[in-house]
């Protein structure tokens, strides 16, 4: 790698860095109380580069996957673990025996966005063609998984269990492919449904939304981009490329996709869509980018995400847009017993505004974390101290049948003073008072991607 590869593309740092050890620890301190009604593990994924010497490892969504989990119960956190994905290259580089498996057009990457739990599996995930890999309960990697030989090609980043069937709904990109692919997933852990959709350039579909009769598509400006992939991120913005939101049917053919029109600009996640007025109309709440990725491999994306609300007119065939905060705010979540229908709450991180430095990622990224009422159109923050920084916060329910705020808000936050990070656990009713329990980790978790929590009862 030369010296200007290294200073385009330098490698992520302050809470972005990598760490390079696995850790197992045991019985952690707590400050404060853990409620009992927490019985599970608590599980966040994220990229780790496991050699910073290549270039592709300079990009932080290039390093490969590293899961962290907090196990509670009775009151007590019982461990922290942190183990990289075994692919292929992982293995081999840790000079451990490979664990061979399917491939889906010969890629093998250790998955690094998100971890789900479904049908007994868990699952790291990615996108763009590779396979998910299982883990088991104390994340050792079992090797990929391609839902008992029922996956016509590479997964997604992001999956959607409806509440009411229990299936698991994913829409499905590669880099070779010039469709996206709808997947539905039953119970059974088989692929039941597949459809291709036809769409121009290759390009990034990171998520979607899911209601109860519809899946809504992005189409939108960001594109595979090879002259990139030398950074480590291979899709780019494209000037000029119009933008559509696609509604498809459930259980409709590719034909039945209506395409709808919109202003440039990228979703990298939704919250929740709904349906209402007789199913005439889908209401969206999503994190919306004027642009995106078109920084290029010397400047580094400066956009930020503000939360939007988009209602689909599917007699009128327009969508009609709605600016709900004007903070920068990333990885949004909801109660998931509320998803594909009406909800009120909604928790999202605010972004900071100087994490994304002119050399690469730099310092931190979350400032606070924010819930939202949209019933009451208000909202409350939790914020982080000086020098803190908090991740994605993951709702838990209190019970099964508890109301929709009645829980537990879980997240990693750094804490300066201890130079390490906590797994804070937030009364969902009541965010902004701060935590109700600290589980102190005797180590830095990097800064990272999606989690779940994964109740002991599944």
């Amino acid at each position: 790698m030369t010296g200007a590869d290294r200073a385009a593309n330098p490698c992520p740092g302050g809470l972005f860095a990598p760490v390079h050890d696995e850790v197992t620890a045991f019985d952690l301190p707590v400050t404060g109380r853990l409620p009992e009604s927490l019985r599970g593990r608590y599980l966040r994924n994220g990229p780790n580069a496991l050699h910073v010497d290549e270039p592709a490892a300079h990009h932080w969504f290039g390093g490969e996957g590293m899961i962290h989990g907090v196990r509670l119960r009775n009151g007590r956190a019982e461990w922290y673990r942190n183990r990289w994905i075994r692919s292929d290259a992982v293995a081999g580089r840790l000079g451990e025996k490979l664990l061979h498996g399917p491939r889906h057009l010969g890629t093998d990457f250790a998955p690094n966005s998100h971890v789900q739990f479904f049908a007994g599996h868990c699952l790291a995930l990615v996108e763009g063609g590779a396979l998910p890999y299982e883990i088991d309960s104390e994340l050792f990697t079992v090797g990929p998984f391609d839902f008992h030989g029922t996956l016509p090609g590479g997964f997604a980043a992001h999956a959607v269990v409806d509440p009411r069937t229990g299936e698991l709904h994913a829409v499905a990109y590669c880099w070779a492919w010039p469709y996206v692919q709808y997947l539905v997933v039953g119970t059974d852990g088989c692929v039941r449904r597949r459809v291709d959709v036809p769409v121009a350039g290759r390009p990034m579909m990171h998520d979607f939304s899911l209601t109860e009769h519809h899946v809504l598509l992005y189409d939108l400006p960001v594109v595979l981009a090879p002259e990139r992939s030398r950074s480590g991120f291979p899709y780019a913005w494209e000037p000029g490329r119009p933008a559509r939101l696609g509604v498809l049917p459930r259980e409709g053919r590719a034909v039945d996709v209506r395409w709808l029109e919109i202003e440039p600009c990228f979703v990298l996640h939704p919250v929740n869509a709904y349906e209402h007025d007789g199913g005439q109309c889908v209401t969206v709440h999503l994190v919306r980018y004027e642009r995106l990725f078109d920084g290029g491999r010397r400047a580094p994306d400066k956009h930020h995400g503000q939360l939007e609300s988009w209602t689909a007119d599917l007699a009128a065939g327009t969508v009609r847009r709605r600016q709900l905060d004007d903070r920068a705010v990333e990885f949004p979540r909801a109660d998931p017993r509320r998803l594909t229908g009406p909800y009120r709450y909604a928790y999202a991180v605010h972004e900071r505004e100087d994490c994304r430095g002119t050399d690469g990622y730099r310092g931190g990224f979350g400032a606070g974390l924010v819930k939202y009422d949209f019933l009451r159109g208000t909202s409350e923050e939790f914020r982080m101290p000086p020098g803190g920084d908090i991740g994605e916060g993951v709702f838990v329910p209190a019970a099964a049948d508890a109301a929709e705020d009645d829980g537990w808000v879980l997240s990693f936050a750094y804490d300066p003073a201890r130079a390490a990070t906590d797994l804070v656990v937030l009364a969902a009713q009541d965010v902004a008072a701060g935590p109700v329990a600290r589980v102190h980790l005797p180590v830095r978790v990097p800064l990272g991607f999606h989690g779940n929590w994964i109740p002991d009862d599944t």
